[in-house]
């Protein structure tokens, strides 16, 4: 079965996130700039599939307490995507629990469609996709879907930090995942093979945080 890739933004990038959280670790306050810089993008596009537009207040609710706990974190950069992804979920649960609602979601599994085989005619059509097309695509998919894309696709992460975060099995995450990739790739109207077609869906929004 295909899997979502991270994309190669992020894989460079977890090298110098790592250094620069070990310095923040420190007390550099200059690298925890940098470690929020890589970050943020990525947990505010996850948030937005929880809390829509209160994302950002949701952020700086996990920002805070990433900061006051961050001489607790121990691993390197791609371990601190999973640990402050953990942290938001939290928080945008808890944000969802006081004002009494439910994450956004939408659709069923029997939605899951399967895709033509012919020829791959992908990225045309994912070239015009915008962000914010995306992140409404992606919170149209059935809820666990949409965490699972998220995580893998927008954060970044691979498919066991990902099950950490969302306490699964790993499989059941690249599943979710792939068959929310898929989803989205017949939204768009594209044909091709399935494979090419979730990695094309996965590169689109990930350069789409």
């Amino acid at each position: 079965m295909g899997q979502a890739r991270q994309p190669r933004r992020v894989q460079t990038y977890d090298g110098e996130l790592g250094a620069a959280v070990a310095r923040a670790q420190d007390g550099d306050e200059a690298a925890f700039a940098v470690a929020y810089r890589i970050v943020q993008p990525g947990l505010l596009g996850y948030l937005r599939g929880f809390v829509g537009e209160d994302a950002e207040d949701v952020a700086s609710d996990a920002w805070l307490e990433i900061a006051r706990d961050l001489g607790r974190f121990k691993g390197d950069g791609a371990g601190f995507r999973g640990w402050t992804s953990t942290i938001a979920r939290h928080r945008a649960l808890d944000h969802l629990r006081r004002q009494h609602v439910r994450p956004r979601s939408g659709g069923t599994e029997q939605d899951v469609l399967d895709l033509p085989d012919p020829h791959s005619t992908d990225d045309q059509a994912l070239e015009t996709l915008s962000t914010e097309r995306a992140l409404e695509l992606v919170h149209g998919l059935p809820k666990d879907q949409a965490e699972a894309v998220l995580l893998r696709v927008v954060v970044g992460l691979d498919g066991t930090a990902a099950a950490r975060v969302l306490g699964k099995r790993p499989g059941a995450v690249r599943t979710a995942a792939y068959r929310g990739l898929k989803r989205l790739a017949h939204q768009l109207g594209i044909e091709g093979r399935a494979t090419g077609v979730t990695d094309e869906a996965s590169r689109t929004l990930g350069e789409s945080k």
